[in-house]
């Protein structure tokens, strides 16, 4: 487990607890750093924070992903507002918690993150739509739609469920994996963002509304 904080006080507590919890931890304090150690693909999972000096969390979140580098990262930050999380998110973090945190939510975000990084799932096929975990691209009707990460992850779980509708907290679990890292209007926030990239290439209402229920995917025609 990489641990990335620019507060000693987080750093040691989050090395000492973690450890404890039985991992191998080891803890750096600046944002240039941390990426040289979480760009060796060589960890687990990534407890990064945002405000970091020399590079912030974003920028090293950011250049992992542009390198390929597919290790879970759990975002820290100060900031609450809904925005600051949609944009972690959508860079490629799989988890984002407000401090101060509860470091038992923290625990368990980690390993969910663990659980969900596992072996990659089979193609999923659904009519004119295609999707493959192992490479994350998506076809409609033989034409690339190019996702984000998350928005892709919000597709494959109405996909794997087509004739389910799912509601706000279980996409919440199923993409964000619960436990507080995300609220429920993010989850409007990238359905709105599915839809638009969907759209462009004729598939705007694959993904529908059930009032009072949730979203599920409507025909793969």
């Amino acid at each position: 487990m990489l641990v990335v904080d620019d507060e000693p006080g987080v750093r040691d507590a989050l090395s000492r607890g973690l450890t404890a919890e039985g991992m191998d931890v080891l803890a750096v304090g600046d944002g240039h750093r941390g990426l040289q150690e979480a760009a060796t693909g060589a960890y687990d999972a990534v407890v990064l924070d945002i405000l970091l000096p020399g590079l912030s969390g974003y920028r090293v979140l950011e250049a992992l992903r542009a390198d390929g580098v597919t290790t879970p990262v759990l975002l820290l930050s100060a900031k609450d507002g809904e925005v600051d999380q949609a944009d972690g998110l959508d860079l490629g973090a799989d988890g984002y918690l407000v401090k101060p945190f509860s470091f038992v939510v923290l625990v368990a975000q980690l390993r969910a993150l663990l659980r969900r990084s596992g072996p990659a799932a089979a193609r999923v096929v659904h009519g004119a739509l295609s999707l493959d975990p192992a490479t994350r691209s998506v076809t409609w009707d033989g034409r690339p739609v190019e996702l984000s990460a998350r928005e892709f992850a919000v597709l494959h779980a109405l996909a794997v469920r087509p004739d389910t509708a799912l509601t706000k907290d279980e996409l919440l679990t199923a993409v964000w994996g619960g436990g507080g890292s995300a609220s429920r209007n993010v989850v409007e926030v990238y359905v709105g963002y599915l839809r638009r990239k969907l759209a462009a290439v004729g598939a705007g209402d694959l993904v529908r509304t059930e009032r009072g229920r949730g979203y599920r995917l409507g025909a793969g025609a």
